[in-house]
């Protein structure tokens, strides 16, 4: 396996390979001194961007013995080997041997630069399975099937298609893998999103159910929450809290026994209400003008009609020819009725005195609808009587999709961004959502967004210090809020996460890191899988997979019962779309959920299973042997 990238992703990404899966891992990063770093934003002072760094530092000498930048070769993990080159030139992908990998990943932070080594990469080495980080979700389905066709021309195979063994090129965005996440943490009853062939679901924590009561088990049951929540050795919540952490994919008798611990089910979850506008089309007549123009505008034209009608009878002129002329009197452009009889000249005067009400009218009506366009292209302030709704801060890469996905759920948001060029500004305005413009570190930025009756928090800059300091000053408006602050580092985001439970245990506090949530799912679509998505358990995670059956012996010819291994993966729903299989699915969707164990898995079948990264390398490995 190849990874090249110039952040903390593609580190994280080749821990996961090494750790998780067991394979040869060549890790290509730029030149120690010119990694990457996330740009510090704001008003961060000298002292915390000292601070930061200090950490950070020191996160990478520690991990220099793990295939870290700089590190030399003896210090290197079993399995990895280090390259250091600026850029992945196509005389870097030869050295680091692309004609005989089993797949790359080009994680770096630049579209352009994924794409161009790509390229480079498929003309190497046809069959190789490319895995792709592209944040422009449009032009990743074009360069993924323009791969896939260039590898099977090349007589590489290819993609076999939809849920096939080998996925030639899969391209993700590390927006996308987090978004989900990001979201749940941060809402009441919607814990962790993920979706599963257009179909939303949700994995919602649940407590212990009281003496008498039942739990409701939902779809299914996904994991066991952690037994104790004070770990003297902070591991609290991961791999290595032993027995008293969390059990993922437990089965029936594990659930039964564990008395007193909390539980996360699965879930469907769908949209309420309509689908949101896209934007595209002027406003609607009635919110053009207000009420009033629009009464005034009716009473004017039968006015108009009126007039056409008596003039009409009184001249005996024909209809239409009688509403020329009344037009011809209403904008003073007629002659004057001076031999006429006395009802033409009475006529004639109303006409003029109609003319001079309209013009007013007319005026109201174009200043009233500039001012609506002018309104609905200019940023929105918070309502003044907004309560309940979800302050979020930075409208970067991050940022975007997590509004995006907030509005899909019809949750109220409230933007705080600093930069009125930041890419997030057209969607907030597309989606009429109120934005704040100034620096969240700033006093009375984050009153401005109504922090003070907000749910929830989402601290989203590509700045640590700035979503800590803006976490802090949140928590001493209001102790009890809901928070979620993005960090760049993971350990960092973990010494952060237990001081602030620490210090507000009353309150929900999360800290994530962007790599410790994408690096999953990268590293199962380049063992070939089509990874839907991955839900955190505490500080484990979960992966769901949609896989076809065929070729894998802990799956095909057994049943759903026999193919369930505890802690390790499950089979969750079985896909009809592309099969003959019958059964009661979800209306738009065809995944059947309610699949009887005694339901004998075949090999054409297409199933969407949950399984933990252990669990999904080791299907994987037994795929592999009984393959060869």
């Amino acid at each position: 396996m190849v990874v090249c990238g110039d952040d903390g992703l593609a580190h994280r990404l080749a821990a996961e390979l090494r750790g998780v899966y067991r394979e040869q891992v060549t890790l290509v990063v730029p030149p120690t001194g010119r990694s990457g770093r996330q740009p510090v934003v704001g008003r961060a002072r000298a002292a915390s961007a000292a601070l930061l760094d200090r950490v950070v530092t020191a996160v990478n000498r520690g991990n220099s013995g793990s295939g870290g930048p700089g590190g030399s070769d003896d210090t290197l993990a079993p399995g990895e080997r280090v390259v250091e080159a600026a850029e992945p030139t196509e005389a870097v992908l030869a050295e680091v041997g692309v004609e005989r990998a089993a797949a790359l990943a080009l994680v770096y932070d630049d579209d352009e630069t994924n794409i161009r080594a790509a390229l480079t990469a498929r003309r190497l080495n046809p069959r190789l399975r490319l895995v792709l980080r592209l944040y422009n979700r449009r032009l990743g389905q074009h360069i993924e099937e323009l791969l896939d066709q260039a590898a099977a021309l090349a007589g590489g195979g290819g993609a076999p298609g939809r849920g096939g063994a080998d996925i030639a090129t899969t391209v993700l965005s590390d927006a996308d893998t987090t978004t989900p996440a990001l979201v749940a943490t941060a809402l009441v009853g919607t814990s962790k999103v993920v979706d599963a062939e257009g179909l939303l679901l949700r994995a919602v924590e649940r407590r212990p159910p009281g003496p008498g009561e039942v739990a409701d088990p939902g779809l299914c049951t996904l994991a066991l929450l952690s037994a104790t929540s004070n770990d003297p050795a902070g591991d609290e919540g991961s791999e290595d809290s032993g027995e008293q952490g969390p059990q993922l994919l437990p089965d029936a008798a594990a659930v039964a026994a564990a008395t007193g611990r909390g539980t996360v089910v699965l879930e469907q979850l769908s949209y309420s209400g309509p689908s949101l506008s896209s934007g595209r089309g002027g406003p609607p007549f009635a919110s053009l003008f207000s009420r009033r123009l629009r009464w005034s505008l009716a009473g004017l034209v039968a006015a108009t009609v009126a007039l056409a009608v008596a003039l009409a009878l009184v001249t005996d002129d024909d209809p239409l020819h009688a509403t020329y002329v009344t037009l011809l009197d209403l904008f003073a452009i007629n002659e004057p009725a001076h031999h006429e009889s006395t009802g033409r000249q009475v006529l004639q005067l109303l006409s003029g005195v109609v003319g001079l009400l309209l013009l007013p009218v007319l005026l109201a009506a174009v200043l009233e609808a500039l001012g609506t366009f002018r309104t609905a292209s200019a940023l929105r302030k918070p309502p003044r009587g907004l309560s309940g709704h979800v302050v979020l801060l930075g409208l970067g890469k991050i940022g975007t999709r997590v509004l995006t996905r907030l509005r899909e759920l019809h949750i109220p948001v409230v933007c705080v961004e600093a930069d009125p060029e930041a890419r997030g500004m057209a969607v907030a305005r597309r989606l009429r959502v109120p934005v704040v413009l100034g620096d969240v570190t700033q006093e009375g930025v984050l009153e401005s967004a109504k922090i003070h009756r907000a749910d929830a928090l989402l601290a989203l800059t590509s700045a640590d210090t700035t979503n800590l300091e803006a976490v802090l000053y949140a928590r001493s408006v209001r102790p009890d809020l809901r928070a979620v602050l993005r960090l760049y580092d993971d350990d960092f985001a973990k010494a952060v996460y237990r001081t602030l439970r620490t210090a507000h245990p009353s309150a929900l506090t999360r800290s994530r890191s962007v790599s410790h949530l994408a690096a999953p799912a990268f590293a199962g679509a380049m063992m070939g899988r089509q990874i839907l998505g991955a839900i955190p358990v505490e500080r484990r995670v979960l992966l769901f997979a949609a896989v076809v059956v065929g070729g894998y012996a802990q799956l095909e010819g057994r049943t759903v019962g026999e193919a369930f291994r505890a802690g390790a993966w499950r089979v969750l729903a079985l896909d009809t779309a592309g099969s003959a299989s019958g059964g009661e699915g979800v209306p738009g969707s065809g995944l059947v959920w309610d699949l009887p164990d005694t339901y004998v898995l075949r090999a054409e079948d297409r199933v969407v299973l949950a399984a933990t990264r252990r669990g999904l390398a080791e299907l994987l490995g037994r795929r592999a042997r009984s393959a060869t």
